[in-house]
């Protein structure tokens, strides 16, 4: 028997033994009613919207881990003898969440890297006879 010719007997059969056991066995009703249950034990609340308004001055949380990292780098600075040591540098700027890929991910844009200008200097007319 050919494939077609089994699906042509089959689904009808199957559909009927479908219809059977969703209506006359009560199966469609039982879901039904099981749905409007959980449609009456949830209560729908309006949206309400929150407006926030910011300060301009910091928290009290904000201003007492600020005066904790004083303290921590201060005493630090102190046992270690390494005070002022990274006064006047500015830390490298973070990659904006985008997912950067490469050898320079992690260096910061303005530095200016090394000049190899004076590499052309010191080999001589050598790079001319590399071609």
């Amino acid at each position: 028997m050919k494939r077609n010719e089994l699906k042509q007997v089959l689904k009808p059969l199957i559909k009927e033994c479908i219809k059977e056991v969703i209506f006359e066995d009560g199966t469609l009703s039982g879901i039904i009613s099981e749905v409007m249950q959980g449609l009456q034990g949830t209560t729908r609340q309006p949206i309400v919207e929150k407006k926030v308004i910011k300060s301009n001055q910091p928290s009290e949380a904000v201003l007492e881990a600020r005066k904790s990292l004083q303290e921590t780098k201060k005493n630090l600075q102190n046992s270690t003898g390494l005070k002022g040591i990274f006064e006047g540098t500015t830390p490298m700027r973070q990659s904006s969440g985008k997912s950067q890929h490469g050898a320079l991910r992690d260096m910061d844009p303005n530095d200016p890297g090394v000049d190899i200008r004076g590499i052309m200097k010191i080999a001589g007319g050598a790079w001319n006879q590399i071609k």
